[in-house]
């Protein structure tokens, strides 16, 4: 079986701000995110890992489905916080995040329960098991600033796209 050092130089994952946080339309960043989606297929990398947050992850993880259901082959993985996590959203939202799951060729919970830190945690792991970041941004703290931090720690590369 590959070393995990192997598996994760073909991986890439995503973190970015929730719809009401951005600055610039869905449509927008949705175009972006596909771009940088395409430029890490054309650099080797087929599998990604999504966060299942709504806005950026969950547009991110419909976009490599589209591109895997056209003939691209490619994995995708959801990292999600805990079990339950979408359960106080809109109908709509937790519609989606259930057809990515279930479309979703892993799916991990990174924590047991809800905590204080299990976002953060989640994050982490994203980082940790990944070779680039993708990253909508829009410059003010946040979660999605703290995992920026840790993989310019990590020395994990991070794509940086306007939120």
């Amino acid at each position: 079986m590959p070393k995990e050092v192997e598996l994760r130089t073909h991986r890439v994952c995503f973190t970015g701000h929730r719809p009401e946080k951005l600055n610039r339309t869905e449509r927008q960043i949705k175009k972006d995110l596909e771009i940088q989606i395409l430029r890490a297929i054309a650099d080797g990398q087929y599998v990604f890992i999504t966060g299942m947050a709504r806005g950026v992850d969950l547009w991110a993880a419909q976009i490599v489905l589209r591109l895997r259901d056209s003939g691209q082959p490619l994995k995708l993985m959801c990292a999600c916080p805990y079990d339950g996590f979408e359960k106080s959203w809109r109908q709509e939202w937790q519609r989606q995040y259930r057809q990515i799951l279930e479309a979703a060729d892993f799916v991990k919970y990174v924590c047991n329960g809800y905590s204080r830190s299990c976002f953060q945690i989640r994050n982490q792991w994203m980082v940790d098991h990944a070779a680039r970041v993708i990253a909508v941004f829009t410059g003010v703290p946040s979660g999605t600033k703290n995992t920026i931090d840790y993989a310019i720690r990590s020395h994990v590369p991070v794509v940086l796209i306007e939120g």
